[in-house]
């Protein structure tokens, strides 16, 4: 394994009996591993900030690549909500996980430590209805304003038509 993994596996190598979470440095991280040489963290939401700051600050995870989102309908937490993490200087990624329910699908932007997180956050705010709280600007990015529903969550209607929406013409700012 690659040395920082090695280092953040043992950081977050308490022994996790089944469906237990542990205190690790910043919270409760629910169980880790490693897939395809990824460090992989699922941990409890409330701690989601804490965490990405102590991966950026101390162990030079200075990328966020992709926020997304996984549907699982029937669970009882029903989004999976994933960020992917690379560090530039040790060429390794960590992956994030955690649950939320489909009542509250909120969770914490990182806004404040990833600027780009602000695009990846409307992004599946509009595929999937997560909410980022402290995201100031949750406007659409992918689909248009009054477009109704979230199209990646597994009970949209495929067959759904949405309202046409007048043609507006650009705005003079943004045209050459």
């Amino acid at each position: 394994m690659v040395p920082i993994l090695d280092q953040l596996h043992l950081q977050y190598a308490i022994q996790l009996a089944e469906g237990d979470s542990v205190e690790a440095p910043h919270g409760a991280v629910r169980s880790r591993g490693v897939q395809h040489g990824t460090l992989v963290l699922e941990i409890d939401a409330a701690v989601l900030f804490n965490i990405v700051a102590t991966l950026r600050d101390q162990h030079a995870f200075d990328m966020l690549l992709d926020v997304t989102a996984v549907d699982w309908p029937d669970a009882p937490l029903r989004f999976e909500v994933v960020w992917h993490l690379l560090s530039t200087t040790h060429k390794v990624r960590v992956r994030l996980k955690t649950r939320v329910s489909a009542q509250d699908p909120t969770v914490d932007s990182l806004t404040a430590l990833f600027g780009s997180a602000g695009y990846m956050e409307r992004e599946c705010h509009d595929m999937y209805g997560i909410r980022f709280r402290g995201n100031a600007d949750m406007r659409p990015i992918l689909l248009y304003e009054g477009f109704h529903g979230h199209p990646l969550r597994k009970d949209y209607p495929k067959q759904k038509e949405q309202p046409l929406v007048p043609y507006r013409p650009p705005q003079s700012a943004l045209v050459r």
